[in-house]
């Protein structure tokens, strides 16, 4: 979420409001005894310089932004500047500004568009909206032209949704193209090229993103996340996540009601079934038979509930992609298409084929021999403790742990590998990109998870053994799975901020030794950081003679005297949104 932290500027000095300059004549204090004070004698006082994560998170949403595009913190204005103005010229419908964040260093263009510039996107997106009922209900591609037909156009803030206006801008950016012959530093764009995702794989643009709505999150959450016993409300999670991202949730709850079936029955059969084999055997048969009628009403019901919500979500009849983009990263010599004749980027097949024969496939199978190599060696160390007498029950379970662990930590260590293989391999289209990495990752993750499952049960044949190992498997990699999708993220989030507490120290305590002890802390405000560090980036900059390095210098001096009139104002009460001069 693209949100600035209130105390990101204003709570590091806080308490050194207060305090007077020393008086002219008196020498400053030395930097020792500044540091002295902060991280010496008077260590407990330092404590209100550091900001709590409860700060961090009491964050002011953005306003009027919908997609957001930072750059690393290395990034010159030669380029802020050449990809600025491409996108007004290119995109004039695109409202874009510009801010400087003073505690990361980074640029970042705010992007938004105003309603009668997203209508004319809808209509060059062919963005389906329901149609009012007197002209005969269902969805539409929008169209300009009769835009009276459609429900809620009239109001603003209803007719579009905040992923339906974050698709428009994607679509924008994403088909911003350049002309023959241009470049930026090093980078030489083919005739009609996307500039976005090509200046996006080479790391000149850092991340491209949609800002989240705190308004709809907060309802989402009590609608959604909160109930208990509720049915998901799958409509409000299309308009806020997009058609995708509801249908899979549309899935998995439906999965998830139909489990309850083979889990009544299995519980039903369990509870009736003698101790003697023969029995135990006719329910196993029974259970099968089962599973077999009870996944094939599944599918046919799913396909079902699937095209209803695809057709309520106006997705069933929509036309494909005709011309499918190149990869970004797709790289080639340049050589002119026999097909369009314009300049293309050509990687001969048997390059691909060569490496496909001589570094994937030996890789894949010695990757495969190991994961089968470690799992005997889990079962020979089961063996050996099996064997030692008098050993708690619990040390049993050690080797199927081991194995659980050695599972996981293989599976994301062939996905890295899987991912630099299809790098190399360099793959033209996005679509057999994807095809051919997910036949690499589908058969290593078949035979390391079921490898072991298997061997026991066709091989040993020891149902008891297959039991445990299965209990183990389950529990280790259903914890494994929340620990990364819960604590490792809140423990990322919190060193996240700690590093920025700290740095928030250390800045007061260089200004604080710069200015001879006078306080110079930002004021307060959710985002005035970006536009107080620009003015003293473009005030210090012009002081060191950076700015003016190989340009006017009245324009350093115009970016300086811009950049402290929007902390003038920021220090007014008002937020600060600036274009870059």
């Amino acid at each position: 979420m693209a949100e600035a932290a209130s105390g990101a500027g204003g709570t590091s000095l806080e308490g050194e409001r207060g305090k007077r300059p020393p008086p002219e004549g008196e020498p400053a204090a030395p930097a020792s005894g500044v540091l002295d004070k902060l991280f010496g004698k008077r260590l407990l006082q330092a404590g209100r310089y550091l900001v709590s994560h409860k700060a961090w998170m009491k964050t002011v949403p953005t306003e009027n932004c919908d997609v957001l595009m930072t750059f690393p913190d290395t990034t010159d204005d030669h380029t802020l500047l050449w990809l600025l103005n491409h996108i007004r010229v290119g995109i004039p419908e695109l409202i874009v500004q510009v801010r400087h964040h003073r505690h990361t260093r980074a640029y970042a263009f705010f992007v938004t568009a105003t309603y009668e510039s997203l209508l004319r996107g809808a209509d060059e997106l062919g963005l389906r909206k329901a149609v009012k009922a007197e002209f005969g209900g269902g969805t539409r591609g929008f169209s300009c032209e009769e835009d009276f037909i459609y429900e809620n156009v009239e109001s603003e803030l209803r007719f579009f949704t905040s992923q339906e206006r974050q698709s428009i801008i994607r679509f924008w950016l994403q088909n911003l193209r350049a002309k023959q012959g241009e470049a930026l530093h090093n980078v030489r764009f083919l005739e009609d090229q996307p500039i976005i995702p090509e200046l996006a794989a080479r790391g000149i643009i850092q991340q491209v993103f949609p800002v989240h709505e705190q308004r709809i999150l907060n309802r989402l959450m009590k609608s959604w996340v909160q109930a208990v016993c509720e049915n998901q409300p799958l409509d409000d999670i299309c308009d806020y996540f997009g058609v995708k991202i509801a249908m899979y949730f549309a899935w998995l709850g439906f999965y998830t009601s139909a489990m309850v079936y083979p889990a009544v029955f299995g519980s039903v059969l369990y509870t009736f079934t003698e101790a003697d084999q023969t029995s135990r055997d006719v329910s196993c048969v029974v259970f099968a038979l089962f599973n077999v009628i009870w996944s094939t009403l599944f599918l046919e019901e799913w396909k079902r509930r699937g095209a209803e919500l695809a057709y309520k979500w106006g997705t069933l009849d929509s036309p494909g992609e005709a011309v499918e983009e190149p990869r970004p990263q797709f790289r080639g010599v340049r050589r002119i298409s026999p097909i369009t004749r314009a300049e293309e980027f050509y990687y001969p097949p048997w390059k691909r084929l060569l490496f496909q024969l001589l570094v994937s496939l030996p890789l894949c199978l010695a990757c495969l021999v190991c994961v089968f190599l470690l799992m005997l060696g889990c079962f020979q160390l089961q063996e050996l403790v099996l064997s030692v007498k008098g050993l708690p029950r619990l040390a049993r379970f050690l080797p199927k742990v081991m194995l659980a662990l050695l599972v996981s930590v293989s599976a994301e260590g062939y996905k890295k590998l899987a991912i630099w293989l299809n790098d190399m391999e360099n793959y033209r289209l996005e679509s057999a990109y994807e095809k051919h990495l997910i036949i690499k990752v589908v058969l290593f993750q078949f035979v390391n998870s079921y490898l072991s499952l298997f061997y026991i049960g066709f091989y040993l044949k020891d149902m008891e053994r297959l039991k445990e190992l299965l209990l183990v498997l389950s529990l280790s990699q259903s914890l494994e799975r929340q620990l990364r999708a819960v604590l490792v993220p809140l423990a990322a989030l919190r060193f996240r901020l700690l590093l920025l507490s700290l740095r928030g120290l250390l800045l007061a305590a260089r200004a604080k030794v710069r200015a001879g002890g006078e306080p110079v802390g930002p004021r307060r405000g959710g985002q005035r950081g970006w536009a107080g560090g620009l003015a003293r980036r473009a005030e210090g900059a012009c002081a060191e003679g950076i700015w003016g390095r190989g340009r006017p210098a009245s324009r350093c001096r115009r970016l300086g005297a811009h950049a402290a009139q929007c902390t003038d104002r920021a220090r007014g009460g008002v937020e600060t949104r600036w274009a870059c001069p």
